[in-house]
């Protein structure tokens, strides 16, 4: 499941691109298989072998070319260890609303992009957020169990990013029918994933991702502008 269009973000083969934040790298592996060559870079160590160990059986597979795997490694977002302008594109899907100081993130990113260069970042939307936080203290617990320290606005967001240098290009929401099921989630403890209507609707979700429906492709994307959970931003360097 993405959540940043790549022709958007005008992804091209070739590309050296840094993913802050990749998780268990599901951007990170189709950027690869687009032809780019991929860092993937994440604060958690079991999530960074995990993608390192995806990597490499993806290229044993012949899935990607070797090359295009550059690294998985793990670090901090506020303290990059590459020189400025070393990436064509940059992206950080659900990342800067773990971070305490990410205004020393964002700085960071936009550092080592290449003038010119251009990137993406994805939060939580706020309406969707907000409704998360109320239902659940746990949710948005201090960053040491993994929780989200704020909601942007969108006008946060995009002031953060020309802040730091950046020209924004684009914008547009996505994954409106996963707003419901964090409202469940929250609703009945976020770790709960054994309630029966969170594993109902996971399966809904899976099923979705898996069988790509048009109906459900339909009803996404007429609701995505109102219930998306997710909120991307693009933007180039200046």
């Amino acid at each position: 499941m993405l959540t940043i269009r790549f022709d958007q973000l005008g992804l091209l083969p070739g590309d050296f691109v840094l993913d802050a934040g990749a998780g268990f790298g599901r951007h990170a592996y189709e950027i690869a298989r687009r032809g780019a060559s991929i860092v993937a870079l994440d604060y958690m160590a079991d999530e960074v072998v995990t993608t390192r160990a995806t990597f490499g059986a993806m290229a044993e597979a012949g899935e990607i070319p070797e090359a295009r795997y550059v690294a998985a490694l793990q670090g901090d977002a506020t303290r990059l260890p590459f020189a400025d302008g070393s990436f064509d594109r940059v992206i950080t899907s659900e990342v800067l609303e773990h971070i305490q100081d990410d205004v020393a993130a964002i700085t960071e990113l936009v550092r080592v992009l290449r003038p010119g260069g251009t990137f993406a970042a994805t939060v939580p939307t706020w309406y969707p957020e907000k409704i998360n936080w109320l239902l659940s203290d746990e949710y948005h617990a201090p960053k040491s169990v993994g929780g989200h320290v704020r909601i942007y606005s969108a006008t946060e967001l995009k002031a953060k990013l020309r802040t730091a240098g950046l020209r924004v290009t684009g914008s547009h929401h996505a994954h409106a029918l996963h707003s419901p099921y964090w409202w469940l989630k929250c609703a009945v403890g976020p770790r709960d994933n054994d309630h029966p209507l969170v594993a109902k609707y996971r399966r809904l979700l899976e099923w979705e991702i898996t069988e790509q429906p048009r109906s459900m492709a339909l009803l996404e994307r007429g609701l995505a502008p109102v219930l998306g959970k997710s909120y991307i931003v693009y933007g180039t360097k200046t």
